[in-house]
């Protein structure tokens, strides 16, 4: 067996294995006799089957197996051997040769693969980031009032409010949105900051191919490439953010985990109109969010987000700034 690399650009490698019989031979034999041991054919009795018939029947299956699993750990040593950060997975390449799949023969495989780019970046003082003050027209607060008013007038239950309470909640409502508004938009705003600060550059035309091949034909090349921009600052986002937790010493705790579960079942519940959860129910729910996988991925994200940024927050100049709802949302 041997394995070269060729390196394309300073993102895109190429990988050539050349596997021998002798790399797969003994897999292939182990395979067969384990089909042999099992194997109930009529006229046969269990474990008597001839092995020319075994070999005939499941002899294709036997060397598919056993040469890709001589692929797989050669792959996976050579990566890990050579410290090689690679993204995705390796894909068969378009130049990969037509194969005769014979037991006896020699293989070659072709492999294209993306690596990692090294990620610089720093948080500091210098950095300036706008935070916006939004304040409310005189137009938006009358259009809420009005429609407080409609609200109010049709229902039936409750003591009616007057003009002045109502313009009261409007004006503490618009406070409250323009505030999650802001927040919102600090956020990403800094995520952009970073990552163009990062100038994080990626093997594009590899993880579209790697994208459609992950998700098995859920997505279309067409689709991909729709997807594609949106996907592409998502994981240049993710991949400063490491960098920055690595650098700030954070690291996501099974506490941490259980503390954002808890959080985002009790925003579940005040949605459907339960403030408050009693503690048996809220574990209970918190347990089941804890077994899953996705939703721990996605709960770990969200703790490293909120980690990175309060940080950052505390380490760059977040600038004051003052702005109408209307230029607010031509941004």
């Amino acid at each position: 067996m041997n394995l070269t690399k060729r390196q394309i650009d300073d993102l895109n490698i190429e990988l050539t294995l050349e596997i021998a019989p002798e790399d797969y031979s003994e897999a292939v034999r182990k395979r067969l006799a384990e089909r042999r041991r099992t194997a109930e054919f009529k006229g046969f009795r269990k474990g008597m089957v001839p092995a020319s018939l075994i070999k005939r029947v499941y002899g294709e299956q036997a060397l598919a197996d056993a040469v890709n699993e001589v692929i797989g750990k050669s792959l996976d040593d050579y990566i890990t051997s050579n410290n090689l950060h690679i993204l995705g997975e390796p894909l068969s390449s378009e130049s990969q040769p037509e194969l005769t799949w014979e037991d006896g023969n020699s293989f070659t495989f072709i492999f294209d693969a993306a690596l990692s780019p090294e990620i610089k970046v720093s948080v500091d003082a210098a950095d300036t980031i706008n935070k916006y003050s939004i304040t409310s027209s005189a137009k938006e607060k009358s259009e809420m009032v009005e429609n407080m008013k409609k609200y109010y007038a049709e229902r039936k239950e409750g003591e009616p409010k007057t003009d002045e309470e109502i313009e009261k909640e409007v004006t503490e409502r618009l406070k409250e949105n323009h505030r999650q508004e802001a927040e919102w938009r600090l956020s990403k705003d800094i995520r952009d900051f970073y990552v163009q600060k990062a100038d994080v550059k990626l093997p594009e035309e590899f993880l579209k191919r790697w994208l459609v091949a992950a998700n098995e034909g859920k997505l279309s090349k067409e689709e991909v490439e729709k997807e594609f921009p949106g996907f592409c600052e998502d994981f240049k986002w993710q991949m400063v953010r490491g960098k920055l937790m690595k650098d700030f010493g954070f690291d996501v705790t099974h506490e941490d985990l259980v503390d954002a579960a808890k959080a985002y079942v009790t925003y579940q519940y005040a949605m459907y109109g339960l403030p408050q959860v009693p503690d048996e129910m809220l574990m209970d729910a918190v347990g089941n969010i804890m077994k899953d996988r996705r939703q721990l991925e996605r709960l770990s994200e969200q703790v490293e987000d909120r980690k990175v940024l309060d940080k950052i927050k505390e380490t760059a100049t977040i600038k004051e700034k003052k702005i109408s709802s209307e230029k607010f949302r031509e941004l």
